[in-house]
């Protein structure tokens, strides 16, 4: 039980630390944006392909394409890794 209370209270004082200012400690993983049409071309998928292969409504993949809104979130994680490695997703994605 001890270990668990030491576990947390390290971690608490890691955000604190990190809310304060003190990053040196802190891993952040930003992701870069990605232009979802060039994306959807390079693969050479309609709208309805792309959206039905990676989970995402047409309806969020015109936005994106439009600039109405931008991917967030796990969206934005999946589409970096997509861009980075489609064929990879779409193996792991058809098992």
């Amino acid at each position: 039980m001890k270990s668990t209370f030491d576990s947390i209270k390290q971690g608490l004082s890691e955000a604190l630390e990190f809310s304060g200012g003190k990053t040196q400690k802190a891993i952040v993983h930003e992701f870069s944006s990605v232009d979802v049409k060039a994306l959807r071309a390079k693969l050479a998928m309609s709208q309805n392909e792309f959206a039905s292969a990676f989970g995402i409504s047409v309806s969020t993949l015109c936005h994106w394409e439009r600039g109405d809104r931008t991917p967030q979130g796990p969206a934005l994680v999946l589409l970096n890794v997509v861009a980075k490695e489609p064929e990879l997703v779409m193996r792991a994605l058809a098992s």
